[in-house]
C-alpha cells in the first residue's frame, strides 16, 4: 500500500501538488511558501508588501522617525537631547476565502498528462489565486451592490480604489475630452512632498498606458516638436506599472509598498476522492482555504485620477 505523502512533500520545488492530500492544513513555513507562489503571479503582487499573521484580526506595527533631528555637537557636553522613533499601528481583519474545483476521473484517464494533470491544474489554480488576489486588492468593495454580476467576489474586501477614494487625494476629470499631462501634475501636487520620494508609481491598465503613448505621439505629429522619451513610461518623472485588473478610466498614484496584503498561516489544501459524492460522480473535489485583507498604511500618500476619457481614434 503506498504511503501518504507528508506536508513537506505536498509543497516542494516551488510547486503545490494535491496527490493524496485529504485534510491538508499546512505548517506555517509551508503556508508561507504556498502564499509566495501567489505573490509571483503578477508584477504588482510582487511589488506590494506582504504580512503573514497567526490571527485573523490584529494590528501591524508602524515605526518611523521624524525629520530635522540633527543637532550641533559640543565637545564634552550632553545636553540631554534624544531623538525618538514614532510608533503606531494599523488594524487588519482578514476575511476567509476559498477556491474550489473538481476533476472527473475520465478527464484524468483520457488526458495525455494522466495523473500529472492533477498537479498541472493545481498549479494553474494557485496562479489564479494570485491573479484574483490582485483583482480583489485593487477592486474589492464590501459595499458592492448585490445586483452586480461580480458581487460574490467584490464584496470580500475593500481594495485600493475604495480606500483611496474615501481617504486619499482625488482628482476627478470626468467630462474631459482627452488626457492631458497636467492631470498627472495635479495628482502629484495633491500629495505632501515628504511622500514624493522616488518610490511613487503610477498604476494604470495596459490599455490606458498604451493610449497615453498614442496621445503623446499624436501631439508630436500634429503639433511638431519632440516629447522626451522618458515621458511615455514615466509621466512627471514617476515610473508607471501596468495593472491588467485596473479599469481604463482610473490611474492611481501610490508607493506599492504602501499597499499591504495580510494573510494568515491558516492555509488548507483539501482533496476528496473517497466520499459518497466523489464515488457516485466519479470525480475528485479540491478546495484551497486561506485568509486575506488589504491595507494602505498612509492614505495621505495616495492619489487617484478618476473619470479619464477613452481615447478617440480618428
Amino acid at each position: 500500500m503506498p504511503l501518504l505523502r507528508t506536508n513537506k512533500q505536498i509543497v516542494k520545488d516551488g510547486a503545490v501538488t494535491t496527490s493524496v492530500v485529504t485534510s491538508g492544513l499546512l505548517q506555517p513555513y509551508q503556508a508561507k511558501k504556498f502564499l509566495r507562489q501567489t505573490f509571483d503571479a503578477t508584477p504588482l503582487m510582487g511589488a506590494i508588501r506582504h504580512e503573514t499573521r497567526t490571527e485573523r484580526k490584529g494590528e501591524i506595527d508602524k515605526i518611523g522617525v521624524g525629520r530635522r533631528l540633527l543637532r550641533r555637537k559640543v565637545e564634552n557636553t550632553d545636553d540631554g537631547y534624544r531623538a525618538k522613533p514614532n510608533f503606531g499601528s494599523i488594524e487588519y481583519s482578514c476575511n476567509p476565502v476559498r477556491l474550489p474545483w473538481e476533476i472527473t476521473e475520465d478527464t484524468l484517464r483520457e488526458n495525455i498528462e494522466g495523473e500529472d494533470l492533477e498537479t498541472t491544474i493545481t498549479n494553474l489554480m494557485t496562479t489564479q489565486i494570485g491573479v484574483d488576489s490582485e483583482d480583489l486588492i485593487i477592486n474589492g468593495d464590501e459595499a458592492t451592490s448585490s445586483e452586480n454580476p461580480d458581487y460574490d467576489f467584490l464584496k470580500l474586501d475593500d481594495g485600493v480604489i475604495k480606500q483611496v477614494s474615501t481617504g486619499g487625494h482625488i482628482l476627478d476629470v470626468t467630462g474631459s475630452s482627452n488626457m492631458e499631462l497636467e492631470m498627472f501634475y495635479k495628482a502629484v501636487a495633491s500629495i505632501p512632498n515628504k511622500y514624493n520620494n522616488g518610490k511613487l508609481r503610477w498604476l494604470m491598465s495596459p490599455t490606458r498606458a498604451q493610449q497615453w503613448e498614442l496621445f503623446l505621439l499624436n501631439k508630436v505629429i500634429n503639433a511638431g516638436g519632440a516629447v522626451p522619451e522618458a515621458l511615455y513610461k514615466s509621466p512627471v518623472a514617476i515610473p508607471s506599472m501596468q495593472v491588467p485588473n485596473l479599469a481604463d478610466d482610473i490611474v492611481i498614484l501610490i508607493d506599492p509598498k504602501n499597499i499591504t496584503e495580510v494573510n494568515t498561516y491558516t492555509v488548507k489544501i483539501r482533496k476528496d476522492a473517497t466520499s459518497k459524492d466523489a464515488i457516485m460522480q466519479d470525480k475528485r473535489f479540491y478546495v484551497v482555504h486561506f485568509d486575506l485583507d488589504t491595507l494602505i498604511e498612509e492614505l495621505d500618500a495616495t492619489a487617484i485620477i478618476k473619470g479619464l476619457p477613452a481615447y478617440t481614434f480618428s
